[in-house]
């Protein structure tokens, strides 16, 4: 089985608490098959040098984490303790994340069409949307100087 590309995403969530806010646009993106959560896990930034974490295929029934387990089409085991000490190191204590690990399954039939067309996809880069809104801020404002 060829997959999509891949991307792991971490969710924080300030004040240490998931209230399943989210899980209503998740649930949309795994309906469409825009994506599929492929592995993920919960984490605790207990203190500066300790952090907790479950996985997301572990968790207790009853809970929106549970929910968020739900939507998840397999475990890949794709998020090493290393990953999880990189990913969260910049939390504040107190604070908690959700790491999830999508499937860009919406992109397996541009990929067949590709290859059929004898093409390859050479790379992608991820620019977050705050990122590119700062950006075209500064060129707003660059251009109202100019007028």
């Amino acid at each position: 089985m060829t997959l999509g590309p891949i991307e792991i995403m971490t969710i924080g969530f300030e004040s240490g608490n998931f209230t399943g806010e989210i899980l209503a646009e998740l649930e949309t993106l795994v309906n469409a098959e825009t994506i599929s959560i492929i592995d993920g896990l919960f984490v605790s930034k207990d203190s500066e040098d300790e952090t907790t974490f479950i996985e997301l295929d572990q968790v207790e029934p009853g809970t929106d984490v549970a929910r968020l387990a739900a939507l998840m089409s397999r475990v890949d085991g794709l998020i090493s303790d290393e990953d999880i000490d990189i990913l969260t190191e910049s939390l504040p204590v107190g604070s908690a994340a959700a790491v999830l690990v999508f499937e860009h399954t919406w992109f397996k039939p541009l990929r067949s069409a590709m290859a059929n067309a004898g093409g390859e996809l050479i790379d992608t880069i991820r620019v977050p949307g705050v990122v590119v809104q700062e950006v075209l801020d500064i060129v707003e404002a660059l251009e109202e100087e100019e007028n």
